[in-house]
């Protein structure tokens, strides 16, 4: 009985509670929809909520061992949106509210000496001019648009102060006299359509109209509709940023973002730049779904879509594993009242980062490779005094084609690249053209292996027949034309009778010379396309092919074909026809891997940005194959490596390290000095990579083989176990 008693109180002190909470909810209500109703409901209607995309940062970019290329730094931004600038009237801001709002960031950024986006091309001062000149081909190309939309001819662009030409109908609209447009003009207009107050100066119209201008392309067709936020400014000083929280400035947003940091002085042409996404090139390879990240199948948040300030690659790895790099945007609802400042912040989507790139290169061997190739070059420039001589050199993994290095001379730092620009842009020999994937040369002497290969697989000769070499090569084909070998056009002399082995060693061009007129120029240049030469090696950042002399060659050019002439000759021994750098290296990695051609890549791998997932892992795939016996092999191999043993390099190569086979190369050009053209492998009995390397007016290929003993004691000294040669997670024994 006691016991029912004691459950029938506390019982009704829960009750009593109950009552007690159900009371004290009655009366909030009351206070909010009866007392203070009104209130709360003119609050209510002054605040606005708007979605806002919130901007993740890029993928990471390592080498082949984890190194960080490229990453990102956190930055304070500043950016403007329309639509929080209060109206001086309590209703909607009008365009002279929005310029008085700019007027008053400008200044104040201008203060402290803080600059700002403005891709307007006119002069920031009296007299104003137009500054096309130095605006980019994004500001010229926005330019563009932007006059067309306002009715001006679409005339090409020029430095004229007097561009564009109005159009007849904007001449009656404006009541101007017809003829060109000149800066003043322009700024007038300018002023007129976007409600300038009339007692801005010019200056600050021109100021403010530079900020206006950037919000109107955000909006075209429309550009007079300034509603949509504007990356005024990035990098911003903490100092400035406390000033416009302190300050109130209508307008403003105040955020971070990433911007790109590069980590290394090396590998500009590989790793490329990020820039402003606007052309509509880029729109249209672009702005496609970007599903890797998450793997969502149909799933629209995992899209990824390009605004116009967004940053995309522009060149390089950058551009080419864009997809990979760029993750995907988040979304935030922002509350703000009618001040314009915000009330409450709430994640709808969060933003994912990029993935994690991870590139084939060593970045360490890239820079060994770098410092080769110019001291190589400017050792050659303190003899002759020439200004503009490039080279390239490329190594590959004969096992894959993974690209270890890929350098060109001269070069450039994308860690610099801004404060470097001029002298950049200054320098003769072009540091920007990437001549390992667009300089195209002639093999000259490197594309003997491959004749020979011809020969021996088409049963012209065995590995022990012997050719009676005689300096001058007669035919049954040619009459008039007996070209020479090297050793004749020097000492008057011959190689005697010697086999294929030996016409390697000695570049004998008689005995190639003979292999190609029994074959004809058809079915050599089948085993040099099959061998890669003159085709694309399939690199993910493009390239130049360069060309075979083959029977459509001939003809598109109006000429005749014919399978045995004098172009056949010259084509057995490397001349007439251009290939790239990374061609060569990898038509010997083709060569030593018994001729399977695997596509030369730069793409190792791709994980989340948090390592959870592997996104892509490179498989090898088989471009074409060169059918090739083992004792053809064995026979071309030999002939390199007695080249490196006692032939014309045999001094250079005891320096390496390491045993090798090699082939020397020069180019002609026509002029006095040939291109330099090496070609190497090493181990020679296991071999792991393959080096080719092209040094413009070098001469002899020989002259080039320090160079290549440099670059292959750069990958197999002792000094280097732990990094270049032993992947993460393998074992020393």
């Amino acid at each position: 009985m006691e016991q029912e008693k004691q459950f029938h109180g506390r019982a009704n002190i829960l009750l009593g509670v109950f009552v007690i909470c159900l009371l004290f909810f009655v009366l909030i209500l009351y206070d909010a929809q009866i007392v203070n109703g009104s209130v709360y409901l003119a609050q209510s209607n002054t605040q606005v909520t708007t979605t806002q995309t919130v901007e993740t940062s890029r993928g990471i970019l390592t080498d082949r061992n984890g190194k960080v290329l490229a990453s990102n730094r956190e930055v304070y931004t500043v950016s403007f949106n329309p639509a929080l600038v209060p109206a001086s009237d309590g209703g909607a801001a009008s365009q002279e509210d929005i310029a008085r709002a700019v007027l008053r960031l400008t200044e104040l950024c201008k203060s402290y000496g803080v600059s700002w986006d403005d891709g307007l091309p006119l002069s920031q001062e009296a007299p104003f001019t137009y500054t096309l000149r130095s605006a980019s081909g994004t500001q010229r190309s926005r330019f563009r648009n932007y006059l067309m939309d306002r009715g001006w001819s679409d005339t090409e662009l020029t430095e004229n102060t007097t561009y564009p030409l109005m159009s007849s109908a904007l001449e009656a609209d404006v009541g101007l006299d017809a003829g060109p447009l000149t800066a003043d003009h322009l700024l007038s207009l300018m002023r007129e359509d976007f409600d300038i107050p009339a007692l801005f100066t010019d200056s600050q119209a021109r100021m403010v109209l530079g900020v206006l201008y950037e919000l109107s392309l955000r909006t075209l067709p429309k550009p007079k509709t300034v509603n949509v936020p504007y990356g005024f400014a990035q990098d911003v000083p903490v100092e400035l940023i406390s000033q416009l929280k302190d300050g109130s400035f209508a307008g403003v947003e105040i955020g971070s973002r990433s911007v790109r940091e590069y980590h290394t002085d090396y590998a500009a042409h590989i790793l490329g730049r990020v820039g402003d996404f606007d052309s509509e090139e880029e729109r249209a390879a672009l702005n496609e779904p970007y599903l890797t990240a998450r793997d969502a199948g149909e799933d629209t948040s995992a899209i990824h879509y390009y605004q116009q300030d967004d940053k995309v690659g522009k060149s390089g790895v950058e551009r080419a594993f864009e997809t990979y790099l760029c993750g995907l945007d988040g979304k935030r609802l922002i509350t703000t009242n009618r001040e314009g400042k915000i009330t409450s912040e709430l994640y709808s989507i969060e933003p994912e980062p990029g993935g994690t790139v991870a590139l084939t290169i060593d970045i360490d061997f890239q820079a060994e490779v770098e410092a080769a190739l110019g001291r190589a070059v400017e050792a050659m420039n303190e003899e002759d005094g020439l200004e503009t001589r490039g080279a390239a050199a490329a190594v590959v993994s004969i096992a894959d084609s993974d690209v270890l290095a890929l350098a060109t001379y001269p070069t450039y730092s994308q860690r610099t690249f801004t404060e470097d620009l001029a002298a950049i842009n200054a320098n003769k020999a072009n540091p920007m053209y990437n001549r390992a994937l667009g300089g195209t040369y002639s093999p000259g002497s490197t594309m003997k292996p491959c004749t020979a290969v011809a020969a021996l697989e088409e049963g012209l000769i065995s590995p022990q027949t012997k050719i009676n070499t005689r300096g001058r090569f007669t035919s049954a084909y040619f009459k008039d034309y007996q070209p020479r070998c090297w050793i004749h056009r020097q000492y008057g002399g011959s190689h005697g009778r010697i086999n294929v082995v030996k016409a390697l060693e000695v570049s004998c061009n008689y005995f190639f010379y003979d292999m190609a007129d029994r074959m004809g120029s058809t079915k050599l240049n089948e085993y040099a396309a099959a061998f890669g030469l003159g085709q694309p090696t399939g690199i993910e950042l493009g390239e130049e092919t360069g060309f075979l002399i083959t029977q459509d060659y001939v003809q598109n050019k109006g000429d005749t074909w014919y399978d045995h002439s004098g172009d056949t000759l010259q084509i057995a021994i490397g001349q007439l026809f251009e290939v790239t750098p990374l061609q060569l290296a990898n038509y010997i990695a083709t060569l030593l891997r018994g001729g399977a051609r695997y596509g030369a890549h730069l793409l190792e791998n791709v994980t989340s940005y948090d390592g959870s997932r592997v996104l892509y892992t490179h498989e090898p795939e088989v471009l074409s194959q060169v059918e090739m016996s083992e004792s053809t092999l064995a026979a071309v191999k030999q002939g390199m490596g007695d080249l490196v043993k006692s032939g014309s390099v045999s001094r250079q190569f005891k320096e390496c390290v390491v045993s090798a086979g090699a082939k020397t190369g020069s180019a002609q050009t026509g002029e006095s000095v040939a291109n330099g053209v090496f070609v190497c492998f090493a181990p020679f009995d296991e071999p792991e990579i393959a080096v080719a390397v092209a040094i413009e007016r070098g001469g002899s290929g020989a002259a080039l083989a320090s160079t290549a003993v440099e670059i292959l004691n750069a990958y197999f000294a002792p000094s280097d176990i732990g990094s270049a040669l032993i992947p993460e997670g393998a074992l020393l024994s």
